[in-house]
């Protein structure tokens, strides 16, 4: 099988993530997508990150109807911090048959040499990257990756998690930001609002 990895902390999932999977998808002719909501990563610099099985709930709720979506939820698993390179070899390590593409903005692919491994990276996984406009150059970060590397069009989606997180704690709308199914879940839960802490 053509498998996608797209991994992140979706804290929470919106639309950009749910358009970079289906895009990358169908330009890719992959089989199916699967998300990797991390762990523990090693990079992050939010202390408060919400509970991984509150954001796993999310993560099925707005891929729930996508035959060509599946979660993976091998770092939530793991203790300890998460490593891209790790997971993909886990992953490839169960998976023979499968090849992989590691989906990533045009940001994260400059940023791969400050990346745990990203030798590793590259062994296991071709780069499928989504850049910010459609005549943007996607210069190789590291040298000698150039095969490994497919681009993918994307129209341009700036929405952020963090964004989210903020419109919920000022009271603000995030209607057609994430899916209405993950929207429902934050109201009931009371994710995210200001002063609330993060439920398990």
């Amino acid at each position: 099988m053509r498998v996608g990895i797209l991994g992140g902390t979706f804290d929470p999932v919106h639309i950009g993530h749910l358009v970079l999977a289906e895009q990358a998808r169908t330009a890719l002719a992959l089989d199916c997508v699967l998300f990797v909501p991390a762990g523990d990563p090693w990079r992050k610099g939010r202390p408060l990150m919400t509970p991984g099985a509150v954001r796993l709930d999310m993560l099925r709720l707005a891929t729930a109807g996508n035959e060509g979506f599946g979660i993976a939820d091998i770092e939530l698993r793991r203790p300890g911090p998460t490593y891209t390179a790790d997971t993909l070899e886990t992953l490839a390590a169960e998976r023979l048959d499968d090849e992989f593409w590691f989906i990533v903005g045009a940001d994260a692919l400059a940023d791969l040499p400050n990346w745990h491994e990203p030798e590793r990276i590259v062994r296991h996984a071709t780069l499928a990257v989504a850049p910010r406009d459609a005549s943007s150059p996607l210069a190789p970060a590291l040298p000698g990756i150039e095969a490994r590397i497919e681009r993918v069009p994307m129209p341009r989606i700036d929405v952020a998690s963090s964004d989210i997180r903020a419109r919920i704690a000022a009271g603000r709308s995030i209607r057609y930001l994430v899916p209405d199914a993950v929207r429902e879940h934050i109201e009931r839960h009371g994710l995210y609002r200001a002063g609330a802490p993060a439920k398990a």
